[in-house]
């Protein structure tokens, strides 16, 4: 197979990995309401399991990138998809919030390594800055199209069977990906000689350019994620409609990711940083009136505008991370990766309790003006961005 073909055909598995990986914590958004129901708990409790998930993953990103360093990023994102695979379908067995909340926990910390490592490995397959960042948005655009289509995937599974089938399928689709890449990834050996998990983080630390971009990604994770995790239930109060149904509504978010994200290292040659201001204003107007419920039809337009303005801003500033640590791209993605799916895991928390006492619509309103401050601050740092 030509060196051309067989690194499209990688990218698009990594990516469809990725597509399951990711669309295996979201497929819980429109779920909640019938886990809710089984386990006899509120919605912000069974949300409880969103947050098991992201909180580990976050965590566990920190250990990933120095290890896929060291032995090789294909080998590492193979053991975790199969790992993923295994506590996907554990997570059918569940008894209870708490018996699933720890399987999720398990499978977090195990999908924490596709992400981070897969981005670096994508990042290390092309040399030119632009075909990275367009191959980077395509891969990040096929993770957030699983994201959104598994509110329809999960929510179709979850009306005609039930929530424990979304698990199950979930795994097995992990499960025959990662048979996949086991024949056409390449697994070449790790760059670092040593795993030096210390001196590692000591080479990021020492770059403060790198921790005042991968911190923005704090609060993209709190903005995006930490608010798409009640979309669903939001849905199925003002419209009625079941969960499949709903899933169906939300999948746009996913597919201007999945669009936007081939084209981002375009756009941004284009505009230079006034992508992030773009980015930041776009998807300030679409989320903020949301929880006024404008509308059915206007949920459409703002979830594609959303998703679109969440791929330019999480694409540019996880390239211009790896660009700070040319050699260390598992290290730069493990930092970039904690920030954002601990801010989506606070976000999930504080969420909860901004639920419980004002609704839904304080929730998408911080969310906008999040995703605003973070167009604004990334704008003025690619202002002064190091070549």
């Amino acid at each position: 197979m030509p060196k051309s073909n067989k690194t499209k055909l990688a990218v698009f598995l990594l990516g469809l990995m990725g597509f399951w990986a990711m669309g295996d914590n979201y497929a819980a958004s429109p779920m909640l309401v019938d886990i809710a129901r089984d386990f006899s708990i509120d919605i912000g409790t069974a949300a409880l399991s969103v947050a098991a998930y992201m909180l580990p993953f976050g965590l566990f990103t920190l250990l990933f990138g120095p290890l896929g360093d060291r032995y090789g990023k294909a080998k590492i994102i193979s053991i975790a998809a199969f790992g993923t695979a295994i506590f996907s379908c554990l997570g059918a067995l569940a008894f209870d919030i708490t018996s699933l909340a720890l399987v999720r926990a398990a499978n977090g910390a195990l999908a924490a390594a596709i992400l981070p490592v897969t981005v670096s490995y994508v990042g290390d397959l092309f040399e030119e800055p632009q075909k990275r960042m367009n191959a980077i948005g395509s891969v990040v655009g096929m993770y957030f199209l699983g994201a959104a289509a598994a509110t329809a995937i999960g929510g179709g599974l979850s009306f005609f069977g039930s929530w424990r089938l979304v698990y199950l399928a979930y795994g097995v689709a992990e499960l025959i990906i990662a048979f996949l890449m086991l024949k056409y990834l390449t697994f070449a050996p790790g760059t670092a000689k040593t795993i030096g998990l210390r001196q590692a983080y000591a080479n990021a630390f020492a770059e403060p350019y790198l921790l005042k971009t991968v911190v923005l990604l704090l609060l993209v994770g709190f903005a995006v994620f930490g608010s798409f995790t009640y979309l669903g239930d939001f849905l199925v109060n003002m419209t009625g409609f079941n969960i499949f149904h709903v899933g169906l509504i939300m999948t746009p978010f996913g597919l201007a990711a999945y669009i936007g994200g081939q084209k981002v290292g375009d756009i941004r040659q284009k505009l230079g940083p006034r992508i992030m201001l773009l980015a930041g204003i776009l998807g300030m107007i679409a989320w903020a009136p949301l929880g006024q419920w404008p509308g059915l039809y206007y949920i459409f337009p703002i979830l594609l505008v959303f998703g679109f303005a969440f791929v330019l801003l999480q694409s540019t500033i996880v390239t211009t991370a790896q660009q700070q640590l040319p050699k260390q791209r598992g290290v730069a993605m493990s930092l970039a990766s904690f920030n954002m799916f601990i801010g989506g895991g606070l976000g999930v928390l504080i969420n909860k309790h901004l639920l419980a006492c004002w609704g839904y619509a304080l929730i998408f309103l911080i969310a906008s003006l999040a995703i605003l401050i973070t167009g604004l601050l990334a704008y003025r740092l690619l202002l002064v961005a190091r070549p």
